[in-house]
């Protein structure tokens, strides 16, 4: 089978891509810079310079191909410029998914996320489950558009697409605030957690097969949750340190405490550039915030299995640890 691949020099994509060619697969993967490619190429897949805002660049790399998976996203938190995400979220995955009907292509898969639920109150919820109110964050409200706004009402027009949600994403290679974050209580500069946030967490490698699982064995139409087990940030930690021989950090902070802290670095980071991780979008969505998703769905209908979290977490700090010239 011949794939088309948008977002594979990203974290999950170039997973993606590594187990298509695995399993023999003939994989073209778009990208706005050919010289970060160097690695997929070296696997054998085909690199096409091109953008997914710019819809004619993708005309000739998709034409002829089985199937689409659109993993290409803006997912910065935090940040201070944030004009791109509507233009890649919601404007190049309508150019994406378009194209994909217009070049009548049998098969996709697109990325979306648990973010799109927001917060959900401590609640486990499913597929079946939408959230209508006002988001943390601008990458939550534009993979909503991207969600709700442009792929649902094509599927339901006849596009045969099928739609996975991942949670929080790790493993060895991860450059997302999860590794930041990780990385930062190794070098023990990570003085406090907050408490009750909670995500469902998923090795990096079984979020790449849930993609090729809904590919082969998704129903078109249909959306998928591809995360792991669901956990705290203080449970997560409490692996992590024992993995790494550390201990947690002793001081945890309530979502009363967060939030007000949200509000204040709100009229401060008006006057002064602040870290990601302490701007008031940041605060927010770690301020007792719970990412929940039942991967039920998938583990039934498409034979989805993520390993446990010790399991993908002892893997993952140990890569870290080596990075940091750590003895584990």
């Amino acid at each position: 089978m011949k794939y088309f691949i948008t977002g594979a020099t990203g974290f999950i994509g170039e997973r993606v891509a590594q187990h298509l060619v695995k399993a023999g697969h003939e994989v073209v993967a778009l990208v706005r810079s050919p010289h970060k490619a160097k690695y997929l190429a070296a696997l054998g897949v085909t690199i096409a310079e091109g953008d997914i805002t710019v819809r004619s660049s993708m005309i000739a790399p998709m034409t002829g191909v089985d199937g689409v998976f659109h993993l290409a996203a803006w997912y910065k938190v935090g940040v201070k410029g944030k004009s791109p995400a509507q233009r890649i979220n919601v404007e190049g995955t309508r150019n994406v998914l378009e194209l994909m009907r217009d070049l009548q292509i049998p098969r996709g898969v697109y990325t979306s996320s648990l973010a799109v639920f927001s917060n959900t109150q401590r609640k486990m919820v499913d597929e079946t489950y939408r959230f209508d109110g006002d988001h943390l964050s601008v990458y939550d409200r534009t993979k909503w558009e991207a969600h709700y706004e442009v792929a649902e009402p094509m599927m339901r027009a006849g596009l045969p697409l099928v739609i996975v949600q991942p949670g929080a994403v790790y493993g060895p290679g991860d450059k997302s605030m999860i590794a930041e974050t990780f990385t930062q209580f190794l070098k023990g500069r990570l003085p406090m957690l907050p408490k009750e946030t909670a995500f469902c967490w998923a090795h990096v490698d079984d979020v790449a097969q849930g993609h090729i699982l809904a590919m082969e064995k998704g129903r078109p139409g249909q959306s998928y949750i591809i995360a792991g087990s669901c956990h705290t940030l203080e449970e997560t930690f409490e692996i992590v340190a024992k993995i790494a021989g550390k201990k947690a950090p002793r001081i945890r902070v309530g979502p009363p405490v967060l939030r007000g802290m949200a509000a204040l670095m709100g009229v401060v980071e008006k006057a002064l550039p602040l870290p990601p991780s302490y701007t008031s979008e940041s605060l927010r969505v770690t301020a007792g915030s719970t990412y929940l998703g039942d991967n039920s769905k998938a583990r039934r209908e498409l034979g989805y299995a993520p390993r446990p979290l010790e399991e993908g977490l002892r893997e993952t700090i140990m890569h870290l640890m080596n990075e940091l010239g750590m003895s584990g």
